[in-house]
């Protein structure tokens, strides 16, 4: 997982600088209708709607397109209905593919993924094909020095499963669906910053991938992500720091 999770960290300083600029609004608006359609429109009683709250706040979305898109969700506004899609695929060096999308028109963006894979080395693959590699979990990380690994033991009683110290530049806090938001409460009231927290899917196992391959890979991903109806992409790539470090850079 560290592989997949340091390209999204090296990524995220952009992100947030687009998602302030409205290119990911469209994503969060999609997800915020969805989820408050799938389990309502409180976010007291819903948690993953709190939690997309939460990330619609920190890209700066304003708050009426936020309640908006809630009530699309709800029914109490007409909107566009979106279903949720799940496409499996390979990439270059035979890394496994996860991609999250919400559409409003399946075969759309069934042919337009798919292009985009054909141009960049990757090939969708039928359902179950690489899914089984992967299970979803709370993901933490934090950078070393914010913290001590003997700060973060007490975290193994607050819901995490596992405290990674491996990485040389941050922690990695695993958890359960159950335990996510229970570590970081935890967290925030011991005020450890962490520079990543989410649910995500996370590989059984990663394929080390270098050379060109890990520059066409990361290529692949990035077009992926940055497609309107594709909320995540997961892979079980590992990939030198070095270019991670250098795609992230040529792409700003």
């Amino acid at each position: 997982m560290s592989g997949h999770s340091k390209w999204k960290t090296n990524k995220g300083k952009k992100a947030l600088a687009d998602a302030k600029k409205g290119a990911s609004y469209t994503k969060l608006i999609k997800e915020l209708t969805v989820i408050a359609r799938e389990g309502g429109g409180n976010p007291d009683t819903n948690p993953k709607l709190r939690a997309v709250m939460q990330k619609a706040k920190e890209a700066n979305m304003p708050s009426d397109n936020v309640k908006m898109a809630i009530k699309r969700g709800t029914g109490e506004l007409p909107g566009v209905i979106y279903e949720s899609v799940v496409y499996e695929a390979y990439g270059p060096g035979g890394v496994a593919i996860l991609v999250d999308a919400l559409t409003d028109n399946k075969n759309r963006t069934t042919a337009e993924l798919r292009n985009i894979m054909s141009k960049r080395g990757g090939n969708m693959a039928g359902a179950g094909s690489v899914s089984w590699m992967f299970t979803k979990k709370g993901y933490i990380t934090i950078d070393k020095g914010m913290a001590k690994e003997d700060d973060l033991i007490f975290l193994l009683d607050s819901g995490a499963e596992d405290v990674k110290a491996e990485d040389p530049k941050q922690f990695e806090i695993i958890s359960s669906l159950e335990g996510f938001e229970k570590v970081k409460a935890a967290m925030e009231a011991a005020k450890i910053p962490f520079s990543l927290a989410e649910v995500t899917m996370i590989p059984s196992s990663s394929i080390k991938v270098l050379g060109n391959d890990a520059k066409q890979l990361l290529s692949l991903v990035e077009a992926l992500e940055e497609h309107d109806d594709v909320q995540q992409v997961y892979a079980n790539f590992d990939i030198p720091d070095e270019i991670m470090e250098q795609v992230a850079a040529e792409s700003e």
